[in-house]
C-alpha cells in the first residue's frame, strides 16, 4: 500500500523529501521538434515513469509526450491531457488532430498535451509477436470450431506472457492514470484537464477515482461503462448491435422504393438473415477476398450509420446472387476506426497523424502486434472477471446467440484472458466520486453504446451528460462540430457545467 499512498499524495508532497516518486517530479524536459514536416510549434519530450509503482526505485520506462502551447500565456489556464482510446492506440498526434476542432478561446487557454500511453508506440512498445488471424479479437461461435477457439486464445495468452512477460502485468489503467500524474507534476502543474474517447473515457474516469482532487475540466467522449469493464463490455456490444439493427430494418423498410430490401421491417430482416445463410453456403464475392456469413456479421457496428450501410448490403445481395464483385465493407467502416478488430473501432485521425509524428526508428515495433499486446495486457489485467473455464465462454455464447443473433456470440466466445497468467496486481477501479466532468455521447454509436454512456454518468455523480438524439458513429467532439459543441467549449474554458443532462438535436 505504500506506493498507493504514494500516488495519492497532495501536489506539495509528490516532490517531498522520502517520497518515492520524487525522482520522477523532478525531471527536466527536453522539448524538441517532434516532426522536420510537422509544425513548429509542436513539441515533443520523454519522461520516465516506473514500470511497476510498487518498486519506484527499480526499472523505469519511457512516456513520449507532446504538447502545444496555449496561444496566450496571459489567458492560460492550464494543460488538456489527451487520450485517443484503445486500448492501444497511440496519442502523440492528438495535439495536432485535436487542436482544429477546439475553440480558439479553448487553444488560447490550454497547452494540449498528447501521450502515447505505456507500452504504446514511442513509450516501451510491447508486442506478442502474434499471427494476423491471432490479431482478430471477435471470432463467432461454433460447436465444431470452439477447440480451435480455445487454443488460439491459449496460444495467444502464452505468446504474449513468453514475449513480454517482464512488462505485460504492469501494463494497466491504473499504471496509466499514475503515469498521467506523473506528466501533471513533472509539466508543473496543481491539476489535470483532460479529453479521453472511447477507452480514454474510462481512463479518464480511472484518473478521477484515484487522484480526485487533481481532476479540473474532465470530457469524455463516446463514455463506456466503468462497471463492464471489461468482459462485460464485449458482451454488452451485442444488445446495442441489436437496437441499431432493428433501427436500421424500419429505416429500410421505409425507403424500399430506393433499395428493394423489403416493405416492412420483418421483410428487411429477412433479406438480411437470408442473405447472411447464403454467404455461409457460399461466400459473397467481395473486394479483398469473399465474405461469409458470420464474416459481414462481424461488421455489426455498421448499422449504426444507416445510410452508409444500406448500399452496402444492397451491394452484397447483389453479388450473391451474379452481380458484380461487392466492396469489402460499407462506406461507415472507411469513416469508423478500429479498437478492438473488425466490429469495434477508435480514433483514426489521431493514428494517422502520430505515424509520422517524430517517430524513433529504435522503438519501432509491428502497429498491429503492439496494440493487440497492449489491448490483451489491458483487458486481461485490468480486472479478474474473466472465466478460466471454457466451457462458460461456449455457454455464454450459446445463450447470447439466441438472445442477441446478430453479434451475441461475437461478444461471448472465448478469448486469451481465459488463460492470462494472474500476477500480482491490484483489483479493478470501482468508479463512484463526485468530480466533475462533461460526458458527450451520440444516441447511436455502436461501441460506446448509450446504454454504457449512462453508466458512466451513474458513476460519476457530479458529472453532467448531451446525449445527441439521432447522433450516429464513434465519436461526437472528435466527429467535429454538433449540437454539443458549444456546451463542451463553455465548460472547457469556463469551467460551469450544465444545469442538468441534457438531449440535442443532431
Amino acid at each position: 500500500m505504500t506506493t498507493v499512498i504514494a500516488a495519492l499524495a497532495p501536489v506539495t508532497a509528490f516532490a517531498a523529501g522520502g517520497d518515492p516518486l520524487r525522482q520522477y517530479a523532478q525531471q527536466r524536459l527536453r522539448w524538441e521538434r517532434c516532426d522536420a514536416d510537422g509544425p513548429a510549434e509542436f513539441e515533443c519530450a520523454k519522461v520516465k515513469v516506473p514500470l511497476d509503482y510498487g518498486n519506484p526505485g527499480g526499472r523505469r520506462i519511457d512516456l513520449a509526450i507532446s504538447r502545444i502551447k496555449a496561444g496566450s500565456a496571459k489567458q492560460r489556464h492550464g494543460v488538456l491531457l489527451m487520450n485517443p482510446g484503445g486500448p492501444g492506440f497511440p496519442g502523440l498526434g492528438l495535439p495536432v488532430e485535436i487542436q482544429p476542432l477546439l475553440s480558439a478561446q479553448v487553444r488560447e487557454q490550454f497547452d494540449l498535451v498528447g501521450f502515447d500511453p505505456r507500452g504504446v508506440g514511442q513509450s516501451s512498445p510491447i508486442s506478442c509477436g502474434l499471427t494476423p488471424d491471432e490479431q482478430v479479437f471477435q471470432h463467432p461461435y461454433a460447436a465444431g470450431k470452439f477447440a480451435e477457439d480455445v487454443a488460439r486464445a491459449r496460444t495467444v495468452a502464452d505468446k504474449c506472457w513468453a514475449k513480454a512477460g517482464d512488462t505485460l502485468a504492469h501494463i494497466t489503467t491504473r499504471n496509466t492514470a499514475r503515469d498521467m500524474d506523473v506528466v501533471r507534476a513533472v509539466l508543473g502543474e496543481q491539476k489535470i484537464s483532460y479529453f479521453g474517447y472511447s477507452y480514454g473515457t474510462y481512463l479518464g474516469a480511472v484518473y478521477t477515482q484515484m487522484f480526485p482532487r487533481r481532476a479540473d475540466r474532465f470530457v469524455l467522449d463516446s463514455a463506456l461503462d466503468p462497471a463492464l469493464a471489461w468482459r462485460g463490455m464485449f458482451r454488452g456490444w451485442s444488445a446495442g448491435a441489436e437496437l441499431a439493427f432493428t433501427r436500421w430494418t424500419e429505416w429500410a423498410a421505409a425507403r424500399n422504393s430506393t433499395y428493394g430490401l423489403g416493405a416492412t421491417a420483418a421483410e428487411v430482416r429477412k433479406a438480411y438473415w437470408d442473405l447472411i445463410a447464403r454467404a455461409d453456403r457460399t461466400p459473397v464475392p467481395a473486394e479483398g477476398g469473399a465474405l461469409s456469413g458470420d464474416a459481414i456479421r462481424s461488421r455489426y457496428a455498421e448499422f449504426a450509420r444507416v445510410e452508409a450501410v444500406t448500399p452496402w448490403i444492397v451491394a452484397l445481395k447483389a453479388a450473391a446472387a451474379g452481380g458484380p464483385t461487392a466492396s469489402p465493407a460499407s462506406p461507415a467502416s472507411a469513416g469508423a476506426t478500429g479498437a478492438t478488430g473488425a466490429a469495434v473501432s477508435d480514433a483514426a485521425p489521431a493514428r494517422a497523424a502520430d505515424e509520422g509524428a517524430g517517430a524513433r526508428a529504435a522503438d519501432a515495433v509491428d502497429p498491429e502486434n503492439n496494440r493487440a499486446a497492449v489491448v490483451w495486457a489491458v483487458f486481461c489485467g485490468d480486472t479478474r472477471d474473466w472465466p478460466r473455464d471454457p466451457e462458460q465462454y461456449r455457454r455464454d455464447a450459446i445463450r447470447d446467440k439466441a438472445r442477441y443473433p446478430l453479434a451475441g456470440d461475437l461478444g461471448a466466445n472465448i478469448q486469451p484472458c481465459a488463460f492470462w497468467k494472474r500476477a500480482p496486481g491490484e483489483p479493478a477501479t470501482v468508479v463512484n466520486n463526485d468530480v466533475n466532468a462533461l460526458i458527450v455521447q451520440n444516441q447511436w454509436d455502436p461501441q460506446a453504446t448509450l446504454a454504457m454512456a449512462q453508466g458512466m454518468r451513474r458513476a460519476l455523480h457530479g458529472a453532467r451528460m448531451i446525449t445527441v438524439a439521432g447522433g450516429e458513429g464513434h465519436g461526437v467532439v472528435v466527429a467535429g462540430p454538433s449540437c454539443a459543441s458549444a456546451d463542451v467549449d463553455r465548460y472547457l474554458t469556463t469551467g460551469r457545467l450544465p444545469a442538468k443532462d441534457l438531449t440535442c438535436g443532431s
